[in-house]
C-alpha cells in the first residue's frame, strides 16, 4: 500500500528512462547509485582526511577523483537519528527520532520521548528510487526499527542482506552473533569458514548486488557495522598498526584530556585494532570501485561516502585513552554536540560533475538531510512539492554551478544523556557562530569556528547581543519541526 501511494507523489523526470516501472533498460541511460555508510566513522579518520595514522588509499582516491566536504555534519551526534535523516531528508526532530534506538539513559532530567521505529508514513530514499524503476538494495545496519514490519525491505529495498535489529553487530567473526545479545545477530550469512571477516562478507554481498543488477538502473545501500564496536580486526589488517603504534612514544600533556568534567576525551590515534578496521573498510571499497570498473558501469555510477556520526573518542566512566579513534583538533566525540561529535567525512563521486573537479575540497556547510534530495537531484527524481525536506540540494556545488549554498541555519536537537558524557541540549551554527544550549539549566555556550575549530574560547558572556539572536532561533525553529522536549525528573537524586 505504501509504495502505491507514493508513486502518486512521485515525478520522474530522467527522459532518457522514459517511464518509471520494472522493466529492464540499458544502467548506461541512468545514473547508479552506490550509497556507502561507515559507521561511527570520524571526521578524520582516513589519511585524506588528516590522519598521520590510519592508512586509506581507496578512500583517498574516491577524494581525488570526487568532491570532499570538509564542513559536513551529521544530523546528529549518534547513529539512528542521523540514519533518519538519510533516509528521508527530514530532520531529525520533525521525524521524532532523536536517540539511538534503545538509548534509555536518564538523569537530572527526564530524556525526550522519540520513535523506535522510523514511520512508513515516511518517504524513503529506497521508495523514491524504486518508484523511479530502479533496483534497490541494502546491506547491513540498519537501526531504524527491530520489528520485520520497519526492515529496509518494508521501506523499499526490495533485496536486502545481512540486515540485523540492533545498532552493532553480535561479531565480525562467523557466525557472527553473541549468543548474550542476540538482537545484535547477523543474519543471512551462515557457513562462513573461520578465517571470514564480516566487512569483507557484506561486500561479497554488494559485489552480488553490483553484479545481478548491473543491467538495469540500481542503488544500493552498503551500511557497514564497522568501525562499531566490538574492536575486532583480522589480526593481517592490526599487526602493522601494531607495529606503528609501538614507536608513537608518550604524548606530550598525556593521552586525554577532561571533557567537562562528565568525561575524558582522546587525544591521539593509535588503537591498532581500530585501524585494522579501518583497513578493512577501506578495502570494501577499493573492491566496490574495481567491481563497479570490471562490470563497466563506473561512467555512470556514482559513489558517496559517509559516517553517521563523529569518531567515538569521548567516553564517561572508563579511561578516555581506551577509546577506538580521536578527533583532534576537534573538541570531544560521539554523543556530543561539539563539532567532534557532529561533523563527518562526505565524499561524492559523479560522473555527472563539472570537468576538472576532482580533488576538490568544499568548505560549505552541509548536512546528512542535504543527501536525499542531492540524491534524487543527481539522478533526475524530482518529488512534488507536498513532501516537506529539511534538506537542500548540493548539485550545484557538484557541478560548479556554484561555490556556495544561500545562507541558511543548521541545527541540532538531541534531548537525551549518551555514555560519552553528554547532556541533554539543542545547537545552531550561522555562518562561524555556533551556539550549543545545554537544557538541564538552560546554559549557553558561544563559539566562533573561524578561528576557534576546537571550541575552547566561550564568546556567550562577551557576544550577547549574538548570542541572545541564535538562542531565540534556535527556540523557534525546535517549535517550528516539533522538537519533543526532556521533562523534569522527579526522581533524580544527585
Amino acid at each position: 500500500m505504501k509504495l502505491r501511494v507514493l508513486h502518486a507523489v512521485l515525478v520522474v523526470t530522467l527522459s532518457a528512462c522514459g517511464s518509471a516501472g520494472e522493466t529492464e533498460r540499458p544502467s548506461g541511460e541512468s545514473l547508479n547509485v552506490v550509497l556507502f555508510v561507515v559507521d561511527d566513522l570520524g571526521w578524520r579518520d582516513a589519511a585524506v582526511l588528516g590522519s598521520d595514522f590510519y592508512r586509506t588509499p581507496a578512500i583517498d582516491d574516491l577524494a581525488t577523483s570526487g568532491i570532499r566536504f570538509s564542513r559536513f555534519y551529521a544530523a546528529s551526534p549518534v547513529c539512528s537519528p542521523t540514519r533518519a535523516s538519510l533516509m528521508t531528508g527530514r530532520h531529525p526532530a520533525r521525524v521524532a527520532i532523536t536517540n539511538w534506538i534503545g538509548g534509555e539513559q536518564q538523569g537530572m532530567i527526564r530524556q525526550a520521548d522519540y520513535l523506535r521505529q522510523l514511520p512508513l508514513a515516511e518517504v524513503t530514499l529506497g521508495e523514491a528510487f524504486a518508484g523511479a524503476g530502479y533496483a534497490t538494495g541494502y546491506i547491513g545496519k540498519w537501526h531504524l526499527g527491530a520489528e520485520d514490519d520497519f526492515l529496509p525491505r518494508a521501506q523499499g529495498f526490495g533485496w536486502t542482506r545481512a540486515v540485523n535489529r540492533a545498532g552493532q553487530p553480535g561479531s565480525y567473526s562467523p557466525p557472527y552473533r553473541n549468543p548474550d545479545w542476540p538482537i545484535t545477530d547477523v543474519p543471512g550469512l551462515g557457513g562462513d569458514p573461520p578465517e571470514a571477516y564480516l566487512t569483507d562478507r557484506l561486500t561479497d554481498e554488494a559485489i552480488g548486488f553490483l553484479e545481478e543488477h548491473r543491467d538495469r538502473p540500481f542503488m544500493l545501500v552498503l551500511s557497514h557495522y564497522a568501525v562499531h564496536t566490538p574492536l575486532q580486526a583480522r589480526d593481517a589488517d592490526a599487526a602493522p598498526y601494531q607495529e606503528r603504534a609501538g614507536v608513537l612514544g608518550p604524548l606530550e600533556g598525556g593521552p586525554t584530556e577532561d571533557e567537562s568534567g562528565r568525561s575524558t576525551t582522546k587525544l591521539r590515534q593509535d588503537h591498532p585494532v581500530y585501524a585494522g578496521m579501518i583497513a578493512a573498510v577501506d578495502r570494501s571499497l577499493s573492491r566496490i570501485v574495481e567491481a563497479l570498473d570490471a562490470m563497466n558501469v563506473a561512467d555512470h555510477t556514482a559513489i558517496v561516502f559517509v559516517s553517521d556520526n563523529g569518531g567515538l573518542s569521548t567516553l564517561s566512566g572508563v579511561r578516555g585513552d581506551r577509546a577506538p579513534t580521536a578527533n583532534r583538533p576537534l573538541r570531544a566525540g560521539k554523543g556530543w554536540l561539539y563539532e567532534g561529535g557532529i561533523r563527518i567525512p562526505l565524499i561524492i563521486r559523479w560522473p555527472g560533475a563539472a570537468a576538472g573537479l576532482g580533488g576538490t575540497v568544499s568548505d560549505v556547510p552541509a548536512m546528512t538531510t542535504d543527501l536525499f534530495p542531492t540524491l534524487l537531484s543527481m539522478a533526475g527524481i524530482s518529488l512534488e512539492s507536498g513532501l516537506q525536506l529539511d534538506g537542500v540540494d548540493l548539485t550545484p556545488i557538484l557541478d560548479a554551478r556554484a561555490d556556495a549554498l544561500p545562507h541558511r541555519d543548521l541545527f541540532w536537537h538531541f534531548p537525551h544523556y549518551h555514555g560519552s558524557g553528554n547532556r541533554p541540549g539543542g545547537a545552531v551554527l550561522s555562518g562561524n557562530l555556533k551556539l550549543v544550549e545545554w537544557f538541564e539549566d538552560g546554559e549557553v555556550e558561544l563559539y566562533d569556528l573561524a578561528v576557534d575549530p576546537g571550541e575552547r574560547i566561550d564568546l556567550a558572556d562577551s557576544l550577547r547581543s549574538e548570542t541572545q539572536v541564535l538562542a531565540t532561533r534556535l527556540a523557534s525553529w525546535r517549535d517550528s519541526v516539533g522538537a519533543r522536549m526532556p521533562r523534569p525528573n522527579p526522581e533524580w537524586k544527585p
